[in-house]
Formats: structure tokens, sequence, C-alpha cells
């Protein structure tokens, strides 16, 4: 037992020799870290509530670079390197000030955090807000790996640039889940309860799962270095007597004498098994996590892979002629998979429409490639015919008068009108664009002119104009004819209102115009009204800022309440809201908004 224990001595100081940690740079490293736990340095708490500061808003303003500013000057990284001190040389008196400088510190932080989601008007939950409550396997691995080399670059003599301790900081980063404790309990006290003490709890798990990863990381390279030796016990205890903060601790202890027993902690056994035995608990809620992420990527990549199979089939062999030419391109795909069934939506641009023998033959080429059956697959091809698209070939008919007589220009003008109509009645365009008017002008001196008029969401992409138009001019046997394509934005507007109020402003009136001028143009198209509301404004405003907007367009435009209707977010509570807008109907959507403070 003896010959073990010598040969476990020789092989740590060995390691410390090789990594330029010798006698006096253990002192060294002993000393910082013990005076690192101390409650009274006002510097250190001035970083604590900056940082703590700088993390919240932050966190609340979504910005990574903010946050990692703050990971920078948080100084909780020395309190936890305490604690793995401690356990490693099994120093009561340093475990229990780093224990009470950590505690308080978190209080200190999180309740700042508290303070300042308060005095905030807004508290939605950003990205990075949420990439925090969930915790998992793979945070605990960065947080053992992270301790490591903070207590690594900790011990090692400073040479050159110090650049792993910002990296330390930056990878496991202590103080931005501290502020979603605070951001959590904030929500919960002012918004919403369950939902704040969900994202406290998530804030709250990643926290301890940092600060035990990394304790019991340093513990093992603080023991692996041999950091206590005797001569370096002799030096702490010397400092210890004079520190004022250890000596209130030896007084406390020397006052009870049942805590006695409690200076040497236990035998180095007995601390591994505590250490391991805390993280061994938290992997169990950080298990479940890392299973449900398993689940998410697995399931992101069976997409991927029905996707990518579904484009290769199709682009092999039904996007060319026989002779290599192209017939067709992808515009859109979307594909899921449940319960075994495929669902396939396909939009492409395509010179010459698929039979369905053709579309029957993809879905079998399908099927063997996913091995599948066909009836496990719904395909639903969407094509967007070119101009030298099949149908219009179909749908010419040639008509002999039964006689031959003079047209009046009524007649002319009314035969021309309903031809054009026939052949832009079903004209297709891309998804999410409309068809809500045309208008056609000729002269002497010029071509036919063919104004289309459209609703969507986004103006169609020049490769998808330049194929309407030469469908338009095959439509109607013009290829000289000029056709202009004029877009109308589906989302028109966002009006603010002032905060608590549903007094229209004058300023809204310009936009309110523009709308009721549109309405009254096309009675095709009804206007859809998403209201939404700070987080202190009544819900009683959402029907009181729609039925002001209904009143201005009746009595100044004479729209119909019926062309109005509201959209998400809705309560359940809203009153006498009118019916929504016939299935098919081309929508303007206004968003109604509250100004910001």
């Amino acid at each position: 037992m003896a010959k073990n224990t010598d040969l476990w001595q020789v092989s740590r100081d060995r390691l410390a020799a090789q990594m330029g940690v010798d006698e006096q740079r253990k002192t060294e490293v002993y000393l910082e870290i013990s005076q690192a736990a101390t409650l009274r340095d006002p510097t250190y708490w001035l970083q604590i509530i900056f940082a703590a500061g700088i993390a919240t808003l932050g966190l609340v303003l979504n910005s990574p670079a903010v946050i990692i500013g703050a990971m920078l000057i948080s100084p909780l990284m020395g309190p936890i390197l305490s604690l793995g001190l401690a356990l490693a040389a099994g120093d009561f008196i340093l475990l229990a000030r780093g224990i009470a400088n950590l505690t308080l510190s978190c209080a200190v932080a999180i309740s700042f955090a508290i303070l300042l989601i308060f005095t905030l008007p807004f508290k939605e939950a950003t990205s990075e807000i949420l990439a925090r409550i969930q915790p998992n396997t793979l945070d605990l691995g960065v947080a053992l790996f992270s301790g490591a080399i903070g207590a690594i670059a900790i011990c090692r003599p400073v040479k050159g640039v110090v650049t792993s301790i910002p990296g330390v900081s930056i990878a496991v980063a202590l103080m931005p889940p501290l502020c979603v404790v605070g951001f959590g309990i904030g929500v919960a006290f002012s918004l919403n309860w369950s939902e704040g003490l969900q994202i406290a709890r998530g804030g709250g798990l990643l926290f301890l799962t940092n600060l035990v990863a990394i304790a019991f990381a340093s513990l093992l390279v603080f023991l692996a270095l041999h950091i206590d030796t005797e001569k370096v016990r002799e030096r702490v205890k010397l400092w210890e007597s004079s520190d004022r903060e250890s000596l209130a601790v030896q007084n406390f202890l020397s006052r009870y004498s049942f805590l006695n027993w409690l200076r040497p902690i236990g035998s180095l056994a007995g601390r591994l098994l505590v250490a391991v035995l805390t993280i061994l608990a938290l992997l169990v809620p950080l298990s479940n996590a890392f299973g449900r992420l398993g689940e998410e990527v697995t399931q992101k990549q069976q997409q991927n892979a029905l996707q990518r199979n579904a484009t290769n089939v199709w682009q092999a062999k039904f996007s060319n002629y026989p002779d290599n030419q192209p017939r067709s391109s992808i515009e859109r795909i979307s594909i899921t998979e449940q319960n075994q069934f495929v669902t396939l939506r396909l939009n492409v641009f395509t010179s010459k429409l698929y039979s369905n023998e053709e579309k029957e033959q993809y879905v079998q080429e399908l099927a063997q490639k996913l091995g599948k059956s066909p009836q496990q697959i719904q395909f639903v091809l969407t094509e967007i015919p070119t101009a030298s698209n099949e149908i219009l070939a179909k749908k010419e008919e040639v008509s002999l008068p039964i006689e031959v007589k003079p047209r009046s220009l009524n007649e002319l003008q009314t035969n021309f009108l309903q031809s054009l109509n026939t052949a832009i009645a079903d004209l297709t365009l891309p998804p999410n664009a409309q068809l809500l008017d045309y208008a056609v002008t000729t002269g002497k001196s010029q071509s036919m002119l063919v104004a289309i008029t459209y609703l969507s969401d986004r103006p169609i992409s020049a490769d998808a104009q330049a194929l309407v138009i030469r469908d338009v001019q095959t439509r109607i046997g013009m290829a000289d004819a000029k056709v202009n394509l004029e877009y109308i934005n589906s989302a028109i507007a966002e009006i603010l209102f002032e905060e608590s109020k549903a007094v229209i402003p004058l300023d809204v009136n310009s936009k309110l115009d523009q709308i009721g001028n549109l309405l009254q143009r096309y009675p095709q198209v009804n206007l859809s009204i998403s209201i939404s509301l700070r987080n202190l404004e009544s819900n009683d405003l959402r029907q009181s800022r729609f039925q002001g907007i209904a009143t201005y367009l009746e009595s100044k435009w004479q729209i119909p309440l019926q062309r109005l209707s509201k959209s998400q977010p809705l309560n359940v509570g809203d009153l006498s809201s009118p019916n929504s807008p016939s299935e098919g109907k081309a929508l303007l959507k206004i968003t109604v908004k509250a100004k910001e403070g």
C-alpha cells in the first residue's frame, strides 16, 4: 500500500514538473485562488453587477456579441475553481469561503437581472434565451473540458499572451444562464407564471451543470498536479492566519465542536464519490434533453434524405426530353413522412405538361428508391407552363362563321374581350401570387399593351416574369405584344397606435386611404388585419382598434364590414368578430401594433 502511495505521489510530481508547475508556482496558484474567494473586494462585485447587466440586455436584444462581452467580464470562474481546489486539497475553510462567495454572487446577478427585466417594457423570449433553457449532456461535456483547461491555464506559469482563460469564459458561459434565471423569474412575476418558471428552471439547470462540471474537472487537475504539498499547506496556513475571512470561518468552527470533524472533509475517495454522484444525478435531466435533440436531428436528416432522393429521381429521368434537351426545372419541393406515408409536393416550370402515366412512373421510381410501395407515396405535382404549353393547342378551336357579314365595333370589342378573358382567365402565376386584374391598350403607332396586376407577398422573380410574359403572348397570339406585370404587396401596411389607445393616429389616414382605394378598385380582394398588443395593454384594445379601422373604411370608402377580418393573434373572448373572408379570396394584410415607448 505504501509503495502504491509513493508511486502515485511520484507520478503527480513528475507531471507537475513537466508542465513547469514547481513548488513556488503551486503556492502562488493556491494563494491566488484562495484570495479570489473573497467577499471584501468591491471590484469583484462591480464586475458581477456589470456582467449581469450586459448579459441580460444582450439576451433581450438577442445579440451574441454583447453576451460574449458579458462572459469575458464575469469573474465567476474564480470561486468555482476554489471549490475544485478545496475538494482536491480537503481544505474546508476554502470550501466554506468559496460556497459563500458563489452563493452571494449568484444572488446578486439574478437579482440585478430581475430588476432590469421589471424595468423593460418588453419581455419576449429571444432565441438566445431559448437556446439556454434546454441543456443536454453535450453542455456537460463542454463544461468538463472547459473546467479542465481553465485549471491547467491557472496552474501553468504565464508565458507570452494569455489566451486560454478568455476562451474558457466564452466556452462555458457562466453568467448568461444566471441572467436567464433572472429573466424567467421576472417574466413569472410580471407576465406568465408557468412560462417564466420554465425558463428559470432551464437556465438554472444549465448553470448548475456548468458549476458542477467545472468544479469536478478542476478537482481532477489539481489532484493530478499535486497542488497541496506539505510546503504549500504550511504557507497557505500562514496566510490564513492573517486573513480576516479565513479567521472568521475558523472561529465559527471552534464555536461548534461538532463541526470540527468537517475540517479534513473526509477521505479523498469520499470526496470523489460525492462529485461523481452529483454528475450522475445531473445526467438524468440532461440525457432526456439530449434524447429529444437526437430525435430532432434524426428527423431533419431523414427529411433531407427524402428531399435529396426525390430531387435526384426527378432530375435523372423526368427533367429532360429523350434528346437531353431541358423540359422542366424544379421551382419548389416539399416532402414529409408520417407513419410510413410520404407526402411530396413538387412545383416545376415546364414546357410540356406531364401525363398521368409519367406521374405514376415517377411515383414508382421514387418508391423503389425509398424502399416503399407506390401506395405509400402521395404525389402532388404543380406545373407552371412556359410559352410552349401544349394545353394552348388543345384549347384553340377554329370556327367558321355561318354567314359572312360586317361586324359592328361593339361586337368586335365584345368578342375581343371575351377571347382575352378566356386566354388569361386560367393564367398560372408562381405560388403566393394571385391575378387581380388586367388592362389592354392599343394604338395605331404601337403594339398591344397588356398590363397585368397581381397580389403577392413578394415580387415575382425575373426568370418567372419572363416565363409569364411569354405565356401571355402565346395565349393572345401576339408575339410582339408588350406585357407589364404590376405588383401589389399583400402585406400592405403596418399601423402603429399610441400605447393603450384605440384612436387612429392622424398620420395613419394616408395608409387607410390607400387601402380603401385598393379595396374599391378590386372588389374581389378582402382585408385581413393582424392586431398585436404590448405586454401591458388590455385585450379589449384588439376589438376597439379593429372597429376603428372598419368604421373609417366604411364611412369614407364604403367598404362593408364583411370584407374585413381579424387574423392571428386573436383572443377567445373577442366579440362581434366578423366572418373570415371566403376561401380562395385574395387578401390584403395590415399589421396593427402599439408604438414603442
